[in-house]
């Protein structure tokens, strides 16, 4: 190949491989901010059948009612804490699942509380330990450095909801109930 034609095809192909890589980079650069947009509970709270989820979660330990105001957000407990595909496959996952449930589903009638049931689905043993790594520390009950100690050599075919099923939302079916405003005799066991 002659020296003129090596020059033609490079002067035609830069501005392709020059488009290609800026576009490479927005897509990398956008996909991070939104992960990060949508890390937060403002984001999930902008469906409205998350309002009373978010009240609960607020009135909670992990909602930033304790001493020194942590706060977890909701990806911190229903998003996997494994690797970064794991993570970003349950998040494109869950989030859509969402969309389409709040299109389909009437939260005035939806049985909240018999949801909770699959709570296991949603909440995720290796986001809990993120953060709860000593599962025995000093001041357990004694019942619970046992059943922690089963639990950490695999003797049980538990996750932590399993025991801590209430934990993250205090009062949920309650605030629920408030929210869509449904008869107290129709809410579930708390």
């Amino acid at each position: 190949m002659a020296n003129s034609e090596k020059r033609f095809l490079s002067k035609k192909l830069l501005p392709g491989v020059l488009a290609g890589v800026i576009l490479a980079v927005s897509v990398i650069l956008a996909s991070g901010y939104m992960i990060q947009v949508t890390n937060t509970d403002v984001f999930c709270v902008s469906c409205h059948v998350m309002k009373p989820f978010r009240t609960a979660w607020k009135n909670e330990t992990h909602g930033g009612s304790n001493p020194k105001g942590l706060e977890a957000q909701c990806v911190d407990c229903h998003l996997p804490h494994g690797g970064f595909v794991e993570y970003v496959a349950a998040k494109a996952y869950t989030g859509s699942r969402d969309i389409i449930m709040n299109m389909i589903i009437d939260p005035y009638t939806y049985d909240w509380a018999a949801r909770t049931q699959y709570r296991r689905d949603y909440t995720y043993d290796n986001a809990c330990r993120k953060c709860h790594a000593d599962l025995t520390p000093y001041g357990m009950r004694t019942s619970g450095i046992l059943a922690h100690m089963q639990y950490l050599i695999g003797d049980l075919d538990k996750r932590c909801v399993d025991c801590h099923e209430h934990v993250g939302h205090k009062n949920m079916v309650t605030e629920i109930n408030k929210y869509f405003k449904k008869s107290p005799l129709v809410a579930g066991k708390e």
